[in-house]
């Protein structure tokens, strides 16, 4: 097969803890993948040192995690990648849906302007992962131990104790906190004895990273019942380096090993591209569609993020973007328990807020796998026919399901926000705005980044009365910055506008409200008149 990326090899070194007794950390992360990796980043940002353990000594093999969402996107950029990822990734914001040998309908995910990011990039997993090591390796916080093993895990009241197994031998570690990064396949897991529940649905997918050049557009194309592969579904994605994933249904009466073999793939591929598309298989694996979750995500000194708290189908992009966002909930929250500034109980909310955002995805990842692969001879007649009638009636279209794609949670909530039917309800992340002051040109979330962010919406320039409450608030507060944004077209000398109206819009603001946020970029509470006690509650009640 051929290669359009050499994975990279990481030496195993010898850690210094593997010549003393009762070597102490305050984080250890299991598992270098995307979602370890990211959190092990995350916490650097923040000032907060970890050990990362891992048994392999690279980077994941094939793409994986191939849809990376705009909510991750914005995740990244905190984390100085999203230029990298958005570069090297292929953009696309549509979709095309087809019934047999026609098209029914196309759709576009992001039909608003605005955004600094698209609504997805397709990027093979192994890209970010390996930024992410070199991220890592740049903060002088993480220690990286490849080739290390965790082979048993307990706890007490104040720490986890690991067991871990090196070419040199074994050796104990203890920590404060653990995080379980360690996939689908969890020793961390398994340690602790805890069983998914969920489903395991009855089909196998083939997948396959296909290097050819084809003139097809960069969409997302996803077919029922195709002529080249009657009776099952497919799924085609653009990829960066002339790489192209495909997805074929296979049928729960397959031999998985048997399809993986070139010999059974390239006939199918044949069939889809045809025989005059020149292509070579890059790399193949068969998956079942899986929707299941750890009942609690949180065990004493012990956090489960990604794959080792839940798994759903590839449909739907919500895999890797999930798990990116566990670590972007967690960290700021481990960090602000770690240097004294909230509560222990602050942690409780990780599986508090992440269990219902789980849930919403294996609700949404099994009803895309129901539709897509239809259990008896009604339920296809249904599908069926759903699809008939999408060609031409829009209401229908609602109903097809190819796998709904991710979109960041929002909590939810009994009528408007707090600044009315516009505005945004606690908890929600924050959606990005253009901004501009003078000749120079930014994003909101750029601006949000670090901890407490208190956002004052003015439609003039700040009397002394504004100045002074926001001065008391951040000196009281030295956590929590604030930023200013004027409303568009308003002469305010040196804050920052709405160029477009866009904050005003999305945010519900009006003159005078005030919105805190969270160092995750979400929102805390809004108040149309600046109430400095009211914030500091609300920012209390935020880390406790």
């Amino acid at each position: 097969m051929p290669k359009t990326y050499q994975n990279p090899r990481y030496p195993y070194r010898r850690s210094a803890d593997q010549d003393s007794a009762g070597a102490h950390h305050p984080v250890i992360i299991v598992g270098a993948g995307l979602v370890g990796l990211t959190a092990a980043v995350d916490l650097a940002t923040r000032g907060v040192p970890t050990v990362v353990l891992d048994d392999d000594d690279t980077v994941s093999f094939g793409s994986r995690a191939l849809c990376f969402s705009q909510r991750t996107l914005e995740i990244y950029d905190r984390l100085g990648l999203g230029d990298r990822l958005q570069a090297k990734g292929v953009t696309w914001n549509r979709g095309k849906v087809f019934f047999k040998d026609r098209l029914i309908y196309s759709f576009d995910l992001q039909p608003e302007g605005g955004h600094r990011w698209p609504a997805f990039i397709n990027l093979q997993q192994y890209y970010p992962e390996q930024w992410l090591v070199e991220r890592a390796e740049e903060s002088g916080l993480v220690d990286l131990r490849w080739k290390n093993r965790v082979t048993g895990v307990s706890q007490d009241g104040d720490t986890a104790t690991l067991s871990v197994e090196t070419p040199d031998g074994p050796y104990q570690l203890t920590c404060d906190y653990l995080l379980a990064a360690d996939g689908a396949r969890s020793q961390v897991r398994r340690c602790f004895g805890l069983a998914f529940d969920g489903q395991v649905f009855q089909d196998h997918f083939l997948i396959a990273d296909v290097v050819m050049k084809a003139d097809f557009p960069t969409e997302r194309w996803f077919w029922f019942d195709p002529p080249f592969h009657p009776g099952q579904s497919a799924l085609l994605h653009k990829q960066p380096d002339g790489v192209w994933r495909i997805d074929l249904q296979l049928g729960w009466d397959t031999d998985p090993e048997e399809e993986k073999k070139p010999e059974n793939v390239i006939p199918r591929l044949k069939a889809m591209l045809g025989e005059e598309v020149d292509f070579e298989l890059e790399w193949v694996s068969v998956y079942t569609f899986q929707c299941r979750r750890l009942e609690r995500f949180r065990h004493g000194r012990v956090f489960f993020i990604g794959d080792s708290a839940h798994q759903v189908s590839p449909f739907g992009a919500r895999g890797g973007n999930a798990g990116v966002q566990d670590a972007d909930n967690l960290c700021w929250k481990l960090a602000a328990v770690l240097d004294g500034r909230a509560r222990e109980s602050l942690l409780d909310s990780y599986e508090v807020e992440r269990i219902p955002a789980t849930e919403e995805n294996i609700l949404h990842s099994t009803r895309s796998t129901d539709f897509i692969t239809p259990k008896n001879a009604i339920s296809r007649a249904f599908r069926d026919a759903t699809l008939e009638l999408a060609a031409e009636l829009p209401f229908a279209r609602a109903l097809v399901n190819s796998g709904r794609l991710s979109r960041a949670y929002c909590p939810p909530h009994d009528g408007p926000g707090p600044l009315g039917p516009n505005s945004l309800v606690p908890g929600s992340p924050c959606p990005d705005a253009p901004l501009q002051r003078g000749n120079q040109r930014s994003w909101l979330l750029q601006q949000l980044q670090g901890g407490f962010f208190g956002i004052y919406f003015t439609n003039q320039p700040l009397t002394e009365e504004e100045r002074g409450k926001l001065a008391r608030l951040t000196g009281d507060h030295p956590d929590l910055q604030s930023l200013v944004i004027a409303r568009q077209g308003c002469r305010t000398p040196g804050l920052w506008q709405d160029c477009d109206g866009l904050f005003e819009a999305r945010y519900g603001a009006t003159p005078g409200s005030f919105t805190l946020v969270r160092p995750d970029q979400h929102v805390v509470q809004s108040w149309s008149v600046l109430d400095c006690e009211a914030v500091a509650r609300s920012r209390a009640e935020a880390l406790s």
